[in-house]
């Protein structure tokens, strides 16, 4: 994957182009460098590879194995293995923000939330009314979904993979929350099926990634899909709705879906930025682009 450097904030104004998110409870995006992170999940601290982090560390790798319990080893571009360094569970509760998730180390290196979404859950939290419509694309293990059914809005959750949606179940379980509808299916299809049967909705979000595989298997690549995806969801989109859209992909820059934008609506989003995270170190780790468009 490509290291996408970070914008002069000479040149751009930085409240236009990053969007911080502050993760205020039980994370802490501790430290980064070196191609890797240093996080804390309640009482378990992880170090896992992070390409973005192509600076120096604040603090010596040794001093972070002193706090570490979990670090993760890549062994192909996708997957790898975990290391255990000080006396840590595989699987632990995970609380914040009166929800309750269940995170575990995983092969791909995910541990079942990202800390960077922080900032749609609070978007959701104050944008979402109780009783409305909102669709989770691309949902995997359901943070959002979780976040808009406690705000007493009827949630579907779409995702083409069976054991993601099972682990968002669980979420929603262990939050104690009920009545989400589970969707396993291909995200766009399923936005087109919503359409044709004229289903709308308040909110949709999708944070789908770079290239991925339908619930059959079919393979497809963001830059190709980007724009039916956008599309698709806006047409379900309610009058003053939203639709939020995460992107993380070395082939999709701001600037070219700044301008996918405009020439799909004929307007610029009310949000169009790079999503950042800021370390206690006070490093800024650079984690994608966000797009929020509202219909008029």
């Amino acid at each position: 994957m490509d290291v996408k450097k970070p914008l002069d904030p000479n040149k751009l104004k930085s409240e236009n182009h990053k969007l911080y998110a502050n993760f205020c409870e039980n994370y802490e995006l501790l430290d980064a460098g070196g191609g890797q992170k240093l996080e804390r999940w309640g009482e378990i601290i992880t170090i896992r590879p992070e390409r973005q982090a192509y600076f120096k560390s604040e603090t010596p790798f040794t001093e972070w194995e002193q706090k570490a319990h979990w670090k993760f080893t890549e062994k192909s571009n996708l997957k790898g293995n975990w290391k255990n360094i000080n006396p840590a569970p595989k699987e632990w509760k995970f609380f914040t923000e009166d929800l309750t998730f269940h995170l575990e180390l995983t092969q791909y290196k995910h541990l079942g939330i990202f800390p960077e979404q922080e900032t749609n859950w609070s978007f959701i939290d104050e944008n979402l009314r109780p009783k409305g419509r909102f669709l989770n694309l691309f949902a995997y293990t359901g943070a959002s979904s979780l976040v808009a059914r406690k705000k007493g809005a009827e949630v579907l959750h779409v995702d083409s993979v069976k054991q993601l949606i099972s682990w968002a179940k669980l979420n929603m379980e262990h939050s104690s929350l009920s009545d989400i509808k589970w969707v396993l299916e291909d995200a766009l299809k399923f936005a087109q099926r919503e359409n044709k049967r004229g289903n709308s909705y308040d909110m949709i979000q999708m944070d789908p990634p770079a290239w991925g595989l339908g619930a059959k298997g079919e393979k497809w690549k963001l830059e190709d899909k980007i724009e039916e995806l956008l599309k698709t969801s806006y047409s379900i989109l309610r009058p003053n709705g939203w639709l939020i859209v995460n992107t993380y992909s070395p082939s999709l820059k701001l600037e070219d879906t700044k301008k996918l934008v405009e020439r799909i609506f004929g307007k610029k989003a009310e949000v169009c930025s790079e999503l950042w995270m800021k370390t206690k170190t006070n490093k800024d780790l650079y984690f994608g682009d966000i797009v929020r468009i509202q219909k008029s």
